[in-house]
């Protein structure tokens, strides 16, 4: 059958809950690539650059580490609060980091802006694993309870920067692994760019990816208190290690890297949950990355990787039965929890991802009674991002600054509260609760953000800061949708 008409076919299976809601005029995606890489300099942490674009952030934290003897100030706030959490920041860097990976050429002149989006990442992940020679990684920095007991400007912040860290007797594979994935991927991204960097960051990801191998165990456990219920490793560390080696090998060629997902791909659980991705879960990412070599005919040992790929593939494919993966009646992707826009773009980006791959090998998925062709799964991945662009029940966008209507009260402490500028008194713990209160829009735009959105199968969204699941932007949401928006600004 011809690629056309597989692809006639494969649509006309879909329902028409996927079909692109109709609209007075196409999205404007390189305008809103430009403000999804924009928000990234609204989440920063530290000494803040001459060329930083939110002129409403200032500096913050600028002493974080120090009661631990180290300088860990900089990296990214994850949401809207002012805690650094390491897990689901260095997942954001290595979403960043194949965002550039596999769209670079597509980013146009947002390259530079991607570029120090992922050093910004890399740059605080080097200085968390900067003891890796005694065994220490820097995990968190600040006192969640503490911080999320106050609602203030990151720029007042007063309450506990506790340091928190793993090591030999305390381990935490899952954090270390996926900051070795971060720091393996962005020396891919800076190979060319910045060799010295690069391979600065090559020997802290293979250092940093043998302790987290060699000290196996969850940082849940490690850190329970201080971690969970907010980042608590629900799914096992087994994933981070298998997703770690994986980068390690596409970054360095190392026989070992191959030799060590082989040996592993059953212990470490390779096709568990294969339509899972995010900062906890990486079992659909693995087998996404890994399966590009089994299509490029380099790699037939990954064969069963490809198999769980296809699987989650056709998981995905609307029509197609399946617990894991439902569509709202909008047409958006609905996975059970909060925050559901992590889930909208991170497996959005997977189908793009592998759209592309299965393209340039020629190759379709076979789902039953319906093939997945290329062209199809960049028809599914595009009507996500147009659903968060604004083609939805509502009419509305869910990023932040983008359209005629987007949301105004997002749970986000700088974003609600006023500006160093506009107020230059220090706001203290429970003064800033009367904005948090507030009806009223918040006074500072942050461009870009892109808010956990509907988690109901309603297509229903409550504009209001306490409802923080709903309402609170996150750095994993927006990093594989970078990747999205560049593609889709290139050729549509």
């Amino acid at each position: 059958m011809a690629p056309n008409a597989l692809f006639l076919f494969s649509v006309l299976a879909i329902p028409l809950l996927l079909l692109p809601c109709p609209t007075a005029a196409g999205h404007d995606y390189r305008d809103a690539l430009r403000k999804s890489i924009l928000f990234f300099e609204g989440q920063r942490s530290g000494k803040l650059p001459a060329d930083q674009r939110l002129r409403w952030r200032h500096d913050s934290a600028l002493h974080d580490g120090a009661t631990a003897g180290v300088d860990l100030s900089g990296g990214y706030y994850d949401a809207g609060d002012n805690i650094k959490f390491g897990f689901p920041m260095a997942f954001s860097t290595t979403m960043l980091s194949w965002s550039v990976i596999d769209f670079e050429k597509s980013m146009g002149t947002e390259l530079g802006n991607a570029l120090k989006a992922v050093r910004w990442g890399t740059d605080y992940l080097l200085k968390a694993t900067a003891k890796i020679g005694s065994g220490v990684v820097f995990v968190q920095v600040g006192d969640p309870y503490s911080d999320h007991n106050c609602w203030e400007r990151p720029e007042d912040m007063d309450t506990l920067r506790t340091v928190f860290k793993i090591d030999g007797s305390h381990p935490g594979s899952d954090v270390a692994g996926e900051t070795a994935a971060a720091l393996a991927a962005a020396s891919i991204v800076f190979r060319s760019r910045d060799p010295s960097y690069s391979t600065m960051l090559l020997n802290r990801a293979v250092a940093v990816f043998q302790f987290a191998d060699k000290h196996r165990g969850a940082y849940s456990n490690s850190l329970h208190r201080a971690v969970c219920p907010f980042y608590c490793d629900v799914n096992g560390y087994q994933d981070e290690l298998l997703w770690a080696a994986a980068w390690l090998h596409k970054a360095s060629r190392r026989r070992q890297y191959r030799e060590y997902i082989v040996r592993n791909e059953v212990v470490l659980r390779a096709g568990d949950t294969i339509n899972e991705f995010g900062w906890d879960n990486k079992h659909a990412g693995i087998n996404v990355l890994i399966s590009k070599e089994v299509l490029m005919g380099r790699a037939e040992y990954f064969a069963s990787f490809k198999q769980n790929a296809d699987g989650f593939i056709c998981s995905t494919l609307p029509g197609i039965s399946h617990p894991q993966v439902q569509y709202s009646p909008g047409g958006l992707i609905f996975k059970a929890g909060g925050s559901n826009m992590q889930h909208v773009t991170s497996l959005s980006f997977l189908l793009l991802a592998y759209s592309n791959y299965l393209s340039h090998a020629n190759k379709v998925v076979p789902c039953g009674e319906t093939t997945a062709t290329p062209a199809l799964l960049k028809h599914l991945a595009k009507r996500q991002v147009d659903y968060i662009l604004g083609d939805n029940p509502l009419g509305m966008s869910y990023m932040v600054g983008y359209g005629a209507r987007y949301p105004q009260r997002i749970h986000h402490r700088a974003s609600s509260l006023p500006s160093v500028a506009a107020h230059p008194a220090h706001i203290g713990c429970k003064a800033g609760s009367r904005y948090y209160f507030s009806p009223n829009p918040n006074p500072n735009v942050l461009l870009g953000a892109v808010v956990g959105g509907p988690t109901n199968n309603t297509d229903s969204f409550p504009d209001s800061r306490p409802f923080f699941q709903q309402s609170e932007p996150t750095t994993y949401i927006n990093a594989p949708l970078v990747g999205l928006l560049a593609f889709f600004s290139a050729h549509y």
